[in-house]
């Protein structure tokens, strides 16, 4: 049985629903720190083949086109924009930013590694280098109490000059992990993401090696949600809904045309 354009009218609707509420999360976490926007994919549902291009249209002749009615369209999937932010100074040395790819690496509750954008670490009461949440930064990396001048190279060597000492102490060295597929990685809450088969195994090793960004100490990523592009999508996204509401108005007013008349 033939789809009604009222249905495929229908899967539009749908279709710019979810993709105003893409851009919506985008808006909304443009102040958060090494958030990466995302992108609302669309496919095309089943053809129905009335006829089929080549088809014997006589004993001695062939149809050169085909008769195919789509049946709408539906939500592929969002794809991740991993376009770097800007680098904004922020004077913390607790600060880092990645200057090219890669994640840094968090141990989540329940033992989970998470991998994340966001360089806004903290110490926690017992001089361990933490996310905001509380979350450890993998390799732990622990500041001895009195500790001073907290400085962090490119390589992402940690160290520190302690009381009574003249020369900086080396505390460690944070390593960053890459994909081969980062937009396969799993988006969760807190800024953080997760492994997925899509995304395959991390990959870890220091900073600036195999393609894996330098950190920048006293610095943070923002958001790379340009408002001006999104504010075009989101018009674009309403002024595609206004269509498919007419078709909808415009089948009824056939139908109900139709039913008067015969």
């Amino acid at each position: 049985m033939p789809t009604s354009a009222l249905q495929v009218a229908r899967t539009g609707l749908e279709a710019q629903d979810a993709r105003m509420r893409v851009i919506a999360n985008n808006l909304a976490n443009i102040g958060t720190t090494g958030f990466k926007r995302d992108r609302a994919d669309f496919a095309t549902l089943a053809y129905q083949d009335a006829r089929i291009a080549g088809q014997q249209s006589t004993g001695e002749t062939q149809y050169a086109i085909g008769l195919n009615l789509g049946t709408g369209v539906s939500l592929m999937g969002t794809s991740r924009i991993g376009t770097q932010g800007t680098l904004n100074n922020t004077g913390n040395a607790l600060d880092m930013a990645l200057d090219g790819d890669g994640f840094f690496e968090v141990q989540l509750p329940g033992g989970q590694l998470g991998y994340t954008r966001a360089g806004n670490f903290k110490l926690d009461s017992e001089g361990n280098l933490v996310t905001a949440q509380g979350y450890s930064v993998q390799p732990q990396i622990s500041v001895p109490q009195g500790a001073t001048s907290v400085s962090v190279a490119p390589d992402g060597t940690v160290s520190a000059v302690l009381p009574g000492e003249a020369e900086p102490a080396n505390l460690g060295q944070l390593t960053i992990a890459s994909f081969v597929n980062p937009a396969g990685l799993r988006a969760a809450s807190d800024n953080f993401l997760t492994e997925t088969a899509a995304s395959g195994a991390a990959e870890t090793g220091p900073a600036g090696e195999n393609g894996r960004g330098n950190i920048r100490q006293g610095m943070l990523e923002a958001s790379n949600v340009n408002v001006v592009e999104e504010l075009v999508e989101m018009i674009e996204a309403q002024r595609s809904y206004e269509i498919n509401s007419k078709m909808i108005s415009a089948v009824d007013d056939m139908l109900r045309n139709a039913n008067q008349t015969l």
